[in-house]
């Protein structure tokens, strides 16, 4: 009985249908999980890419200097380095062109605002799939049951004395389906939520960085015009 009775002698003898939600259940958790784990991997970098890059920003190095060194060997995962660069860049381009500082400042914000619409989208790449995985994976999942209850009951229609023993295996194999969308959709939901809340935290750390080094370019722009 217990062996009839084994997860995997129910899932391999499950229907068609049932066994078909149960693969795709069970494929978008392992995407979840290496999702998961690849996001977990990129905000880290992130983070420890952004530190780094602001201690060098604010050690009092040359802004032209740092700029050809941050163009020389870029980081990818320096979301403040790529604002810095874009800004920097369109600014040193309308200063050769323009003596208008507010134009000047207005093209270089541009910029950076650019830069960071790019960065937001790096950080919130791939979350919509562990959004779509965590709303509707129960569903699958419950979908997979009332199928499998369903023809549970159907078969039982064919048995003149139906037992315990009759149901169970089938139901228990129907409920399987609401486990694995419920193992799905729960880690997916969780790490959604999670990632979303610091992909808005870095976002913000880059717009302060923006801001601060609108500052300083601002200032320069005015200073070297009186």
């Amino acid at each position: 009985m217990d062996e009839q009775l084994s997860v995997w002698h129910l899932v391999t003898n499950a229907g068609i249908i049932v066994q078909f939600v149960m693969l795709l259940l069970l494929l978008a958790s392992i995407l979840s999980w290496g999702l998961i784990f690849q996001r977990i991997r990129l905000y880290r970098q992130t983070r420890q890419a952004q530190a780094s890059f602001e201690e060098r920003f604010w050690s009092g190095m040359d802004l032209g200097q740092l700029y050809k060194e941050v163009c020389g060997t870029p980081t990818p995962q320096a979301g403040g380095e790529n604002v810095f660069r874009a800004g920097f860049k369109e600014f040193s381009r309308l200063r050769q062109q323009s003596e208008d500082g507010e134009a000047v400042m207005d093209g270089t914000q541009r910029a950076m605002k650019v830069a960071l619409s790019r960065e937001l989208e790096k950080l919130e790449s791939h979350l919509p799939f562990l959004a779509t995985v965590g709303s509707t994976s129960p569903y699958v999942g419950l979908f997979g049951t009332v199928w499998g209850i369903m023809n549970s009951f159907l078969g039982l229609a064919q048995v003149q004395q139906p037992t315990l023993q009759t149901v169970a295996p089938g139901i228990a194999e129907a409920l399987i389906a609401t486990a694995m969308g419920l193992f799905a959709a729960i880690p997916a939901v969780v790490a959604y939520n999670r990632f979303t809340a610091q992909s808005d935290a870095q976002v913000k750390s880059y717009e302060m960085f923006a801001e601060e080094f609108a500052s300083i370019l601002h200032r320069r722009v005015h200073n070297n015009s009186q």
